[in-house]
């Protein structure tokens, strides 16, 4: 999506659609598997992040963002609290997900948690 964030913010309003500035993350999940998420308000289903735990790492399977809502950094946020997790709780990161694996190819010093 192209624009002014404002002309973003307007169509992503006409859809349905409500991102605001502040994005709250949230995970739900067992020693095996779980999602972080993030709701954005009108879109039919959440953004989330989802993973597969196997001892300590945990491979990160998918990613997914409304259509309408991407481009507005949520999917960068969600791992980001996936990597918050890691480094608190002592587990590395498999990047199996392509947005994943791209972030890390692109954050250099996030190598010591990629498994």
């Amino acid at each position: 999506m192209s624009g002014t964030p404002l002309a973003r913010t307007a169509l992503l309003a006409q859809k349905g659609y409500f991102v605001s500035d502040t994005i709250t993350v949230e995970h739900d999940g067992s020693e095996t598997a779980g999602r972080y998420f993030a709701t954005v308000e009108g879109a039919p289903r959440d953004a989330e992040l989802t993973w597969r735990g196997d001892g300590k790492v945990r491979h990160a399977t998918h990613t997914f963002v409304p259509t309408a809502a991407r481009g507005k950094g949520i999917a960068e946020k969600l791992v980001n609290a996936m990597i918050a997790d890691a480094r608190e709780q002592g587990f590395r990161i498999a990047p199996d997900c392509s947005y994943v694996d791209t972030y890390f190819r692109r954050h250099a010093e996030l190598s010591d948690l990629r498994a």
